[in-house]
């Protein structure tokens, strides 16, 4: 077995379909196509259920699609680890954020590690699916890393370093009935229309778990995936939001005066920041060197003014 023909293989998988997966790999489709089937013939199963409509992976390939993903893994670290004794870090990592989360620096973040890095390839996916999205992609192979927020324990797939916990807090009109209040039970916002993030994303699971535990329904009326326009649509009136407290109105904001912010009297609810990487996968240098760089990030981000 080839690594070239793994290679092919998790293309054609992710991809699900040989002309992508050509380009991908800049090699012409008939040589994808005899790869896939000198792979094939070698384990005796077939990969990939085709016709002219449509590819998808067989049950053989679903099996094969994690070990070839580690196999590529282990070559690729393998690689590096020569390659860095004298050329520096080299490779490529893949890396799925959030949108608008201003407790990490992003850009400032991946450009201090490119300056130290240049030779390291950056990838940034953009959760299209929440924070369950990209922990299912670290397990799959297709992150390396991601900054996600988790509702819970996270999974044996996945290892989890937390970075911040932030509460939650509720953000109604200021000519909503709550308004005058600073504390409220999750009883009395039952008949409320809430805006939140859609199901999968961390501080919508928060809210539906504490909810749920409370005993009480709550109308989800509008879903939105970017956290800081949460505030412009309760603002609007469509609804009252549960919200982190780096993206709530505050005093010195001069849009706060038509929006309250309360919190929740019988529930504690927090909103946490973590990086992750796969359980199942030995992370790059490349990957460690960025991790260690969110570490240092941290820390100086959490220590006091002098």
């Amino acid at each position: 077995m080839e690594l070239r023909h793994l290679e092919y293989f998790v293309a054609v998988a992710e991809e699900l379909n040989f002309t992508r997966a050509s380009r991908r790999l800049h090699v012409v489709q008939s040589g994808v196509s005899a790869a896939i089937r000198s792979l094939e013939r070698e384990m005796g199963v077939t990969l990939f259920d085709r016709n002219s409509q449509r590819v998808a992976l067989s049950d053989a390939g679903i099996a094969l699609l994690p070990e070839a993903r580690a196999t590529l893994d282990a070559a690729r670290a393998a690689r590096e680890a020569v390659q860095a004794v004298g050329e520096g870090l080299r490779g490529t990592v893949n890396i799925g954020t959030m949108t608008s989360v201003p407790l990490v620096d992003m850009p400032g973040l991946l450009g201090h590690f490119h300056a130290d890095h240049p030779k390291v390839t950056i990838r940034i996916r953009v959760a299209p699916s929440g924070s369950a999205g990209l922990a299912e992609a670290l397990g799959s192979g297709e992150l390396d890393v991601a900054f996600l927020s988790l509702p819970g324990p996270p999974s044996s797939a996945i290892e989890v370093r937390p970075l911040a916990a932030v509460p939650l807090v509720l953000v109604v009109r200021a000519d909503h009935p709550l308004a005058g209040e600073r504390r409220v039970p999750l009883a009395r916002l039952a008949d409320e229309a809430f805006i939140d993030f859609p199901p999968g994303y961390g501080n919508r699971g928060v809210v539906d778990r504490a909810f749920a535990a409370a005993g009480v329904e709550r109308r989800v009326t509008v879903e939105v995936a970017d956290i800081a326009t949460g505030s412009a649509f309760v603002r609007h009136g469509l609804g009252i939001a549960f919200l982190p407290a780096f993206v709530a109105p505050t005093g010195g904001d001069p849009e706060s005066c038509d929006l309250a912010v309360l919190e929740a009297s019988d529930t504690t609810l927090t909103w946490s920041l973590s990086v992750a990487t796969a359980a199942t996968r030995k992370p790059s240098a490349a990957v460690r060197a960025l991790l260690d760089l969110v570490d240092e990030h941290v820390r100086e981000a959490a220590a006091p003014d002098m």
